[in-house]
């Protein structure tokens, strides 16, 4: 992704356990950052100092002041789809970057506002049927197949697929990384 090659490890966390131990935040912005620090810390735990950077990132969708994450089930995918359709909603990104040999780190959380068609109930039946949105948070995706029923995106587009790379670069910067040192790619002489 944009010249980062990573190496992707799926974190050890419960994330409902991690929700529940942080008292019910109501705040979604909170809760990303929560989510993402306890992932990083998860990975950059078990990889240990020779990691190098390590990133988590978690996002939840925000409807009306109701926090949503992952619907797992197509019932609950559906309803959510005819609850988001034809309205505006956000969605927040969580991200940390912990400097495994250091410990050092950084948290940013990026939120996007996301404009809905007003998609039918076949169209919803379909794309759920897909399953596509069972495993993410706000049961879309802005990448796949529900593309066509996204009007707008006001903010970061690279957050609604999980992560942001602008956050990303100020992220590694904090840290003492610049953006091309994340590439591995050497800049053309000349």
């Amino acid at each position: 992704m944009a010249g980062v090659e990573p190496v992707v490890v799926p974190p050890e966390v419960d994330e409902v356990a991690i929700a529940e131990a942080a008292g019910g935040r109501e705040d979604p912005r909170e809760l990303v950052e929560l989510l993402a620090v306890a992932k990083a810390e998860a990975v950059a735990a078990a990889a240990g100092p020779e990691a190098g950077l390590v990133l988590g990132c978690d996002s939840v969708f925000e409807l009306d002041g109701v926090v949503y994450g992952k619907p797992h089930h197509a019932v609950v995918a559906a309803a959510r789809w005819r609850a988001m359709r034809g309205r505006t909603g956000v969605l927040h990104t969580g991200h940390c970057l912990i400097q495994a040999a250091t410990g050092d780190r950084g948290t940013a959380v990026v939120s996007t506002s996301v404009d809905f068609a007003d998609v039918s109930d076949e169209e919803i039946d379909w794309y759920v049927a897909t399953g596509e949105p069972l495993p993410v948070a706000g049961a879309f995706t802005l990448e796949g197949l529900a593309a066509p029923f996204i009007r707008r995106v006001e903010g970061d587009p690279h957050s609604v697929v999980g992560l942001s790379l602008a956050a990303l670069r100020e992220l590694a910067l904090g840290l003492g990384v610049a953006w091309p040192a994340l590439t591995g790619a050497e800049a053309p002489a000349g």
